[in-house]
């Protein structure tokens, strides 16, 4: 049995793209799509619905907001089979205990009661920076959302921290029949000065070089895997955050991997993601990797 796409809904304006980009993500991929909510408080800000007034306020409103997503599931795709679920837990947790048996979890980038002038919801980071399946913060401008652009872009760090974030984007690429976009950034270490560089290599050429055999190596397997899809590798120096989210605004989906210490109950999420997260151009999926 396929494990479901796992979307978390609050009701908000914000989570609205979340569920049209996790039925269309749902259909192209053949899976059954689950849409949850979770919240502790029975507090809620509006009118509730007048239904069911033999029910406490709180489950009212959480029953009328999962009803309310799933109809406009059903108008998006009749055919993707959606199921719903209320948890009485924090968003992040009801989300993380659902992520135990998802294919994937996807959020919207704001929620319900989040400040306008936030980049990005304590709701979407948490899970982001937590969860053990992937995770897609669905966020962006319209033409990112819309998926017009053809192209999924993924960034490549840590060749040992990406391998699970490569299979993810070569899946998802061949799913979708477009370009996949790799690429890897390169540093020049502060220490290397003119005085201490390798000077029979043009200077830089042996940090590409190493960059390019690397990213060689990682695709390899995949690209045997996925004969089908179009690569095109780029090695570039600069900061990978800035590239990256430089490069989100020509791509349907950015994707990156994130390290996922066995034990370790805090936040992981390095730098690049959470730029990502924060200011991509498009919908960010991190892909954990146990290390």
């Amino acid at each position: 049995m396929e494990l479901p796409l796992v979307v978390g809904v609050d009701g908000s304006d914000g989570s609205l793209p979340a569920v049209d980009w996790a039925v269309d993500e749902a259909a192209r991929h053949g899976l059954p799509l689950r849409l949850v909510y979770g919240s502790r408080s029975e507090r809620y800000e509006g009118p509730a619905p007048s239904v069911g007034r033999d029910r406490p306020a709180g489950q009212m409103v959480a029953d009328h907001i999962v009803a309310t997503a799933a109809e406009r599931a059903g108008r998006r795709n009749p055919d993707v089979k959606v199921s719903t679920e209320v948890r009485h837990a924090d968003a992040a947790d009801a989300l993380l205990q659902e992520g135990n048996n998802a294919t994937a979890l996807i959020t919207g980038s704001r929620g319900r009661g989040e400040l306008k002038g936030m980049l990005l919801g304590s709701v979407g980071l948490a899970v982001a920076a937590r969860a053990h399946c992937p995770v897609v913060v669905v966020r962006g401008d319209r033409a990112g959302l819309s998926g017009t652009h053809e192209r999924i872009l993924l960034g490549v760090g840590d060749p040992s921290t990406s391998h699970e974030a490569v299979a993810f984007a070569f899946r998802e690429a061949e799913t979708r029949g477009c370009v996949l976009d790799v690429v890897r950034t390169w540093r020049r270490p502060a220490y290397e000065t003119a005085g201490t560089a390798d000077t029979s290599a043009a200077p830089g050429q042996n940090h590409a070089e190493r960059a390019r055999t690397e990213l060689d190596d990682l695709l390899r397997g995949a690209r045997a895997d996925h004969p089908g899809v179009r690569v095109r590798q780029t090695i570039v120096e600069g900061p990978a955050r800035k590239v990256l989210v430089h490069r989100s605004a020509a791509a349907d989906l950015v994707i990156v991997g994130a390290r996922r210490r066995h034990g370790h109950l805090g936040l992981q999420l390095g730098r690049v993601a959470h730029t990502l997260l924060h200011h991509a151009h498009c919908p960010v999926a991190v892909v954990p990797q146990r290390v």
